[in-house]
C-alpha cells in the first residue's frame, strides 16, 4: 500500500507541475518579413527553404526552425528579446552572407513587440516579366531571365520549367500532368529575353475554369529553384 501511495503523490506532483507549466504566457511578439533582393520579393518552393531563429548563448540545435512561404514571406511568434536569424548552409537559390571563417553569418534582431524584418539575399538568377495566357486549355508563359551573380560565384542554368496546378501551391511537387513538365535546358537558351513555354491542361476533377502557374528555374549545383510569382490563369 505504501508503494501505491508514493506513486499517487508523484502523479499529483507531476500533474501540478504540468498545470503550472501550461499557465505560462504564450509569445505575442510577431517577427515577420520576406526574402528580398533590392526590394524585390524572392519566390521559392513551398516548405523547401528553411531558416533558423535562435538566441545568443544557446546552441543552434535549440533554434526555432521554419520555412519560407512560396512568395518568400515568413512569420514567427516570439517572446521579446535578442535573436539571431540565419539560413542554413546550402539552402535557397541565392547566396547568404558568410563570415571569413566560412561559417554562416546571422542577422541580429532586437525584438520589442511585433516587428517586420526583410531578409536580404543575392539570387543567382531572377525570373522576370512572367506573363501567362490561355487559349482553350493551353497555357502559355512568356518570361525573361536576369543573371544576377556574374563573378567567380556565378552558376549556370540547369533547366527552366513551367509548372501548372489547380491550387496556389505550384512547383515540381505540386503540379498537374504526368511525366516531365514543359522545360528548356540551360544549354539551349541563346537569349535571356522573351522565352516561352506551353502546357496543355488536362481535365480537372472537380471541374474548374482556372489554374495557377509559375516558372521555376533550376540552377546548376543548387537544389532549390527560384520562381516567378504564382499567377491565376483563366481557361477559355
Amino acid at each position: 500500500m505504501k508503494i501505491k501511495f508514493h506513486h499517487i503523490l508523484i502523479g499529483l506532483f507531476l500533474a501540478a507541475s504540468g498545470c503550472k507549466k501550461d499557465n505560462y504566457d504564450a509569445p505575442t511578439s510577431r517577427l515577420s518579413g520576406r526574402l528580398v533582393y533590392k526590394g524585390e520579393a524572392i519566390n521559392v518552393e513551398y516548405n523547401a527553404v528553411p531558416y533558423q531563429i535562435y538566441q545568443p548563448g544557446f546552441a543552434t540545435k535549440s533554434a526555432i526552425q521554419g520555412t519560407f512561404d512560396p512568395d518568400g514571406n515568413y512569420a514567427q511568434l516570439l517572446f521579446d528579446g535578442t535573436y539571431k536569424f540565419t539560413i542554413p548552409a546550402n539552402q535557397g537559390p541565392f547566396m547568404w552572407k558568410e563570415l571569413p571563417a566560412g561559417t554562416r553569418d546571422s542577422l541580429t534582431v532586437n525584438l520589442k513587440g511585433s516587428q517586420t524584418v526583410d531578409i536580404d539575399v543575392t539570387p543567382y538568377y531572377l525570373v522576370e516579366n512572367a506573363k501567362f495566357t490561355a487559349i482553350g486549355r493551353k497555357v502559355t508563359a512568356t518570361f525573361d531571365i536576369q543573371k544576377v551573380i556574374t563573378d567567380a560565384n556565378a552558376k549556370n542554368i540547369d533547366r527552366v520549367y513551367l509548372y501548372v496546378n489547380k491550387t496556389q501551391f505550384v512547383s515540381g511537387g505540386y503540379r498537374l500532368g504526368d511525366g516531365d513538365p514543359p522545360s528548356i535546358a540551360g544549354s539551349a537558351i541563346t537569349s535571356m529575353n522573351n522565352l516561352s513555354l506551353s502546357f496543355d491542361v488536362p481535365n480537372i476533377v472537380p471541374t474548374q475554369n482556372y489554374v495557377f502557374a509559375r516558372i521555376g528555374l533550376k540552377i546548376a549545383g543548387v537544389e532549390d529553384l527560384i520562381f516567378s510569382p504564382v499567377s491565376k490563369v483563366t481557361l477559355q
